[in-house]
């Protein structure tokens, strides 16, 4: 004969024992994290996040290609370019002269 399957009583136990278990390793590991990691007693909020940290390498690779570009158009053309954001994607814009009109 097929044996009975515990009742739900004796698996809520079990399941509760397991949860308890659980957070209880959670905060041993926490409290042994927080005394191995200088930083971490930094509030989460004062950390930088992984957003900003992409945004200042892709502003510092950005800078880069600027400056080889305004390098590269200085020694391959006469004509005079600045650095500036543009809204088509532009690292360098050239500077037209303006000419006084003849009369």
């Amino acid at each position: 004969m097929a044996a009975n399957p515990p009742g739900p009583g004796f698996q809520n136990k079990t399941r509760v024992a397991i949860l308890a278990e659980l957070d209880k390793e959670k905060r041993r590991l926490l409290q042994s994290q927080s005394m191995n990691s200088p930083g971490a007693n930094i509030p989460l909020s004062s950390r930088p996040s992984v957003k900003e940290a992409r945004d200042s390498a892709e502003q510092q690779h950005i800078a880069a290609q600027q400056k080889a570009a305004l390098q590269h158009a200085h020694v391959h053309s006469s004509g005079f370019f600045i650095t500036q954001d543009s809204s088509f994607g532009n690292l360098i814009l050239p500077v037209l002269p303006r000419l006084e009109p003849d009369f």
